[in-house]
């Protein structure tokens, strides 16, 4: 994908609020994505953001965090060690339906005489708003405004404050407030679509073709209803709830009635013109691995009974304490820029709904927006995400690690499956089983086990809680170094060097090679990690290192193991191009020519056999630049720049991960402007639709990068080993930059403009970082400023292209020199020189 240079979004839709997505007007052929973007939800519970009246929504969607049905996955041609059990969540049963009738007309957007219409999703508020005003066939009109909450305080609680007036004349209202469970058409929509495409898009989730809930509890008294369910392959059970409470003048009656799938509380009210009517539902979702569903309804119950002990003006006043404390945590200010500072803090927004509650679950690809992907945990989590949630949240950062600690045994059960020592985690899954059916571009990613390392160690750094890593974590160290310990292997042709065969990098276009630089890259770190935090463990604290042994089985030859394997570990490097190669064979494939590819062939996977894929140069996602960017004190600057030249011509970016990484790295390398195009590309990826998957949920990945764009890209920071730098890079037409980071305890502001960099100590006693290689002790009491060196007119440079690097094909067996246009670095613009 091309990056754009400018907003994508129709602003008389769409019109710019620093503080809100707005939308002004309803478009029903696009409420897929529309019910993505203004989703709630709180990373435990998720309403995607059709209408409260139900009808003309595209997905109806509910979803509860790891609530998901299995099958049996039925390979073609099966072998040994393949995925067995396939995995996808489940679209709950829909509690915030609340049907509307006016003199016996119901209410549907789609087809209805709309004369206004609003919705705002509320960033500091923390909730969605609608407004619309609707004349009906005997020309009444009727206006509705509506409240939408998923509460951060209360993980199973949601809200809707919904009312009703009737404008101009009198009228008789009916409002069938429902808990609806469509089991009969379970994910029809993802069924449909996947029919459109050919039958064939592998982002999607499985449609089910058989009931998934099976009906366990019913109970109906007063304004209370109850659905209790037990899918019928997985086990896991969950309980529905909803109360009611109704506030007008006018005169009312109600009426309740309940089936295995279908609660109404039905309210018969006379409207008189200009009197509201009030109605406030109150849900509750509780779920379980297999407690009984009688069980979760008095979970239920206690929820509900504790929700309206308070006023729904209260429990929305919490919810905007609760998001006060988050935007003082993790704001990232632009001035001057309102278009770009709404987008990012819509990005911001998903990041808290997609993680704030997880509490001990993972953090799905598309957190609780949709199905995409089948609710999948991927290593999406631990580089995108978790470096967000280390920086400005970490008691939840935490607890996805704990997610992946939970999951130890069941790595462990897997690398002795694939007949191999240590643990080797999932590439996709929910119950910590592997799920996908698909082991080229699937299992064979090895990489996730250096992935979660990474964010271990980075969590730790930033946090400083090493009690977390000593009391247990650290096994995770133990286990994925057996793992690289025991994949690799040795071969002494004159250098003896640690190899790794048979893997996938993070590029999917790509599958099944040697020596992938990026693995290779992160093993050699995984590697070290577990040498230095084990002989740390026994000196530090004896006890708690006796314990890790007794644990793990380790023992110090072992460890020794892993030093000789990290010192001597394989990096590719090409010194015809100056370049580090994908893999040790990728620089033998042909180029495709993405210039001359149409767009209607975009994404390649969904055009294209996997085996035309592989025989070429071509990149779904930055591979080797993703290992430049994680592990930059690795690498040269210069070497940086020819790497990031070379990829980046080959990359795709049919990846939402991508344009992120290829951001961060851009402007390190001193391409500004490409910076810029690719945070641009990243930031509008949802709210534009940019990849054409929006409706399946929220890139909650991209959403993760776009801080790591903004404070690693532009605002330049990096924590290698512990230690924190700054080289900072403002485009070109931004005044400031101004993010947060929490390191050990502290909250330190930064804010950054083109002749200055300062750093306030908002909590805490600060820490001490290196601003363009010059240390600075950063101490509360007074703001630390720090000038910026003067570099002269910045690098544009022009996106590099395949035509760029012909010539690098080997003919006759001899190597092609890359005729990559050089551009000469201004050395300021990178921290460590280290040589790989």
């Amino acid at each position: 994908m091309n990056p754009i240079t400018s907003d994508p979004l129709d602003r008389v839709r769409y019109p710019v609020d620093e503080w809100a997505l707005v939308e002004t007007e309803y478009t029903p052929d696009e409420q897929g994505v529309a019910e993505t973007n203004f989703a709630v939800g709180n990373g435990y519970l998720g309403l995607r953001g059709n209408l409260d009246e139900g009808r003309g929504g595209v997905q109806y969607g509910t979803y509860v965090n790891g609530f998901h049905e299995t099958w049996p996955i039925r390979h073609a041609e099966d072998a040994f060690g393949f995925a067995k059990t396939g995995q996808t969540i489940i679209n709950a049963p829909d509690a915030k339906v609340i049907r509307l009738y006016v003199d016996d007309e119901p209410l549907v957007l789609a087809e209805a005489d709309i004369l206004r219409h609003t919705r705002r999703l509320e960033f500091r508020g923390g909730y969605l708003y609608r407004e619309t005003e609707w004349s009906t066939p005997s020309g009444k009109r009727v206006l509705i405004r509506a409240r939408r909450l998923v509460s951060f305080t209360d993980r199973h609680l949601a809200v809707i404050d919904y009312e009703v007036t009737v404008l101009d004349g009198d009228a008789s209202i009916l409002l069938s407030s429902q808990i609806l469970n469509r089991q009969d058409v379970q994910d029809e929509y993802h069924a449909g679509m996947r029919a459109a495409a050919n039958a064939f898009d592998p982002r999607k989730a499985e449609a089910f073709t058989e009931r998934v809930l099976d009906p366990k509890l019913k109970r109906s008294t007063g304004g209370r209803s109850l659905l209790g369910y037990q899918a019928s392959s997985s086990g896991m059970t969950i309980c529905v709830g909803v109360e009611h409470h109704l506030e007008t003048e006018n005169h009312w009656d109600e009426a309740s009635s309940i089936d295995d799938d279908l609660a109404k509380h039905v309210y018969r009210i006379q409207a008189r013109r200009g009197v509201p009517i009030r109605l406030v539902k109150h849900m509750v979702y509780h779920t379980s691995r297999g407690v009984p569903a009688r069980e979760l309804a008095d979970r239920c119950d206690r929820t509900l009974d504790r929700a309206r002990a308070e006023t729904v003006e209260e429990t929305f006043a919490k919810q905007r304490a609760w998001m006060d404390d988050y935007w003082v945590r993790s704001d990232v200010e632009i001035p001057g820029q309102p278009a770009i500072q709404q987008a990012v803090r819509w990005n911001l927004f998903m990041l808290a709904q997609a993680t704030a509650r997880t509490d001990g679950h993972g953090i799905a690809a598309k957190g609780v927006t949709g199905s995409g992907y089948g609710g999948h945990y991927f290593w999406d989590m631990e580089i995108y995400v978790l470096p967000f949630l280390s920086y400005t949240a970490p008691i939840v950062a935490r607890n996805a690690l704990r997610f992946r600690y939970n999951m130890l045994d069941s790595a462990r059960s897997r690398a002795r499956e694939l007949n191999q020592r240590g643990a080797l985690f999932p590439w996709r899954t929910i119950n910590g089983e592997e799920s996908s059916a698909y082991y080229a571009a699937g299992t064979a990613q090895y990489h996730i086990d250096a992935d979660i390392a990474h964010a271990l160690m980075q969590y730790v750094r930033a946090s400083g809680d090493t009690d977390f890593l000593k009391r247990g974590a650290i096994d995770i160290l133990v286990e994925t170094a057996r793992l690289w310990s025991d994949l690799g292997f040795w071969r002494s042709n004159g250098d003896k060097k640690f190899h790794i065969d048979g893997v996938t990098g993070p590029d999917e276009y790509t599958t099944v090679v040697d020596d992938n630089l990026y693995t290779n890259v992160m093993a050699r770190a995984n590697l070290w990690f577990a040498v230095n935090a084990t002989r740390q463990l026994a000196v530090d604290d004896p006890e708690e290192y006796g314990r890790m042994v007794r644990r793990t089985g380790l023992d110090d030859a072992e460890v020794t193991d892993w030093e000789h394997a990290a010192e001597s570990m394989e990096i590719p490097f090409d010194p015809h191009r100056g370049i580090h190669p994908q893999d040790a064979q990728f620089l033998d494939k042909e180029l495709w020519d993405l210039e001359n590819t149409p767009d209607s062939k975009r994404p390649l996977l969904l055009h294209y056999h996997p085996l035309v894929i592989y025989r070429f140069q071509v990149l779904k996602q930055a591979d080797v630049v993703l290992a430049l960017f994680l592990q930059g004190h690795e690498f040269t600057a210069a070497e940086k720049r020819r790497d990031f030249d070379y990829y980046d011509a080959l990359t795709t970016g049919d990846s939402t991960l991508s344009a992120v990484v290829q951001s961060i790295m851009a402007a390190e390398v001193g391409y500004h402007d490409l910076a810029a195009q690719y945070f641009l590309t990243a930031l509008y990826v949802d709210l534009a639709d940019l990849h054409g998957n929006t409706s399946d949920g929220v890139h909650i990945a991209s959403t993760g990068g776009i801080w790591g764009a903004l404070v690693n890209g532009f605002g330049g920071m990096r924590d290698h080993g512990g230690r924190m730098t700054f080289n900072p890079r403002l485009p070109m037409d931004w005044e400031r930059l101004t993010y947060r980071i929490q390191v050990h305890g502290s909250r330190v502001r930064v804010d950054l403009e083109e002749d200055t960099m300062t750093f306030t100590v908002e909590t805490g006693e600060g820490f001490s970082a290196w601003v363009h290689n010059q240390q600075w002790d950063i101490t509360a009491g007074a703001p630390t400023v720090v000038p910026m060196p003067h570099h002269g007119p910045r690098m544009t440079g022009h996106a590099p292209t395949t035509s760029d690097i012909q010539g690098t094909l080997r003919a006759d067996g001899s190597v092609i020199t890359a005729s990559i246009p050089m551009i000469s670095l201004d050395r300021d613009f990178d921290v460590d020189e280290t040589t790989a």
